[in-house]
């Protein structure tokens, strides 16, 4: 009785071991199926209007989503006259980054002007590369400088404010930005608020922390007040850059914000059958085969897309092509299932879920198998039958003479 208790008591210890195994398993697959070396640059606003005189400063973002670490010589490639520029963290000057693999880092991009820089639309070029020079990218940076003529022009006894004038997300995203109005008349009015964006986008204004949508504004005389700006792009968006105008008015008094929503696209996949039916027939160890389309119903292109089986026991399931490296928005790709049922598989009905699994979307499906008895047991079936039939003919010929 003691041996069996002591080995008993190793049985907690086998199952951990078997749960972290398998869990080092899963980690490795996913590991493996990331790409060898995969790199990105991104700057964090790739458009600026900047009042004259003021330095421009943002964050510069690489992502490693390969699996070996990567270092990076990073550098302003052009920049325009009377700028002075460099590429730092919050304390030195770099001209280098060491991301390790599925990891992210940032570096800070500034940019300051000489006193003699006018207004204008200014250019700037950052280089990236690794070592090995396999890898090269650029990013463009735009700065449009705004006169003190200008913003007088614009302003003019109302300012409008922002913290965040770009916001970046999905297209199915509703945005939010705070703007600040100051007013500058020396008695109350009554300001209009307009808007303009791309055609079909919706664009309302509310108080800040309210939920109500507003189209006027009251302000005494020297006060500012937030309102937020909400923005709900178009239905199917492209991915990009979107530009958006704010403007204040109250008789000669009249402010105005420049907006931009940057859209990085939607992940969506459609999947099934052109019939609509999600069932096949099979025979115990013979295969069967059904076709399934796997659609990107998104505005971004989805890429790596793999199929994961959820299947009975000993069933083997294969697919034509084996993945798909990329389908761009509406493309649409045919794919073959073959399902082969186990050898001593009972006559029935199963169940084979198929996922498919995207970048970022993702799409499940359900397929009934209706595993039918083999031929030959049909033939040994009828045999037994005839059998007994002529058994029986024999028998009562047999009776009937006695």
């Amino acid at each position: 009785m003691k041996r069996v208790k002591q080995a008993f008591a190793w049985v907690p210890i086998l199952i951990l071991g078997l749960v972290v195994s398998s869990g080092l398993c899963v980690e490795k697959a996913d590991h493996a199926s990331k790409p060898e070396r995969m790199l990105s640059m991104a700057p964090e606003y790739p458009g600026i209007v900047a009042p004259q005189g003021k330095e421009v400063s943002m964050d510069l973002f690489f992502a490693n989503k390969g699996r070996t670490d990567e270092t990076l010589d990073v550098k302003v490639a052009q920049k325009p006259d009377g700028w002075k520029v460099k590429i730092k963290t919050y304390r030195y000057a770099v001209t280098g980054v060491h991301v390790p693999a599925d990891d992210k880092k940032s570096l800070t991009f500034e940019a300051v002007p000489d006193k003699d820089v006018g207004p204008g639309d200014y250019a700037f070029v950052v280089d990236a590369q690794t070592r090995d020079g396999r890898f090269k990218i650029s990013q463009k940076i735009n700065v449009t400088v705004i006169g003190d003529q200008e913003g007088k022009e614009k302003d003019q006894g109302v300012k409008l404010t922002t913290s965040y004038p770009v916001i970046r997300g999905p297209s199915d995203a509703t945005f939010e930005f705070s703007v600040e109005v100051d007013s500058r008349l020396d008695k109350e009015a009554v300001f209009d608020l307009f808007a303009q964006g791309p055609k079909g986008w919706e664009i309302n204004f509310k108080p800040a922390y309210e939920t109500k949508f507003i189209s006027s504004l009251r302000l005494k005389a020297s006060q500012n007040q937030s309102i937020a700006v909400q923005v709900k792009p178009a239905p199917n968006a492209a991915a990009g850059d979107y530009p958006l105008t704010v403007r204040v008015v109250s008789g000669d008094a009249k402010g105005e914000a420049n907006l931009t929503v940057v859209l990085t696209g939607t992940y969506e996949i459609e999947a099934g059958t052109t019939s609509g039916l999600l069932s096949l027939e099979s025979r115990q160890g013979q295969p069967a085969n059904v076709s399934f389309y796997v659609k990107n119903s998104g505005t971004a292109a989805n890429s790596n897309i793999k199929f994961m089986t959820f299947k009975p026991e000993n069933w083997k399931v294969e697919f034509k092509p084996e993945k798909i490296d990329g389908i761009e928005p509406n493309g649409l790709k045919q794919v073959e299932m073959i399902v082969t049922p186990y050898e001593d598989a009972l006559v029935g009905d199963y169940s084979v879920g198929v996922k498919v699994d995207g970048e970022k979307a993702s799409k499940t499906l359900e397929f009934r198998v209706s595993v039918k008895a083999s031929a030959a047991w049909a033939w040994i079936g009828i045999f037994i039958i005839l059998a007994v039939i002529l058994g029986l003919l024999g028998l009562f010929r047999k009776l009937g003479r006695r």
